[in-house]
């Protein structure tokens, strides 16, 4: 699991800014996207993370993360990084463009004890 890089600063790469356009569905991404290299997520791909709080499309960001998306119905979990602070509502409501075709449980630091 992907819990460990709860509160950890991370580099994301972006393959997917803000404003691009998923390469197999129909869907405009409203923030920037991306992967962690060298590591290894539920699909066999890097894990991927959403970053918030950036307003212009990026090809790279460091930040922290801030939650984690737990998918009780795929294979993988996704990182929330950013520089600033939100909510839980505040941070499903920005992801949900995506998350709402999954069942998903997020958890913040102040959830793991």
């Amino acid at each position: 699991m992907t819990l460990h890089y709860l509160n950890k600063r991370i580099k994301v790469k972006v393959d997917r800014p803000l404003g691009s356009k998923h390469p197999q569905h129909n869907l405009i991404y409203p923030v920037n996207y991306g992967y962690l290299p060298n590591t290894l997520s539920g699909d066999w791909e890097e894990i991927d993370a959403y970053i918030l709080g950036e307003f212009d499309p990026l090809e790279t960001f460091t930040g922290k993360v801030i939650a984690i998306v737990k998918r009780n119905d795929d294979v993988e979990d996704k990182l929330v990084v950013s520089n600033k602070h939100y909510t839980t509502e505040q941070i499903s409501a920005l992801i949900e463009f995506q998350e709402r075709f999954f069942k998903t449980r997020i958890i913040t630091s102040w959830d793991v004890t």
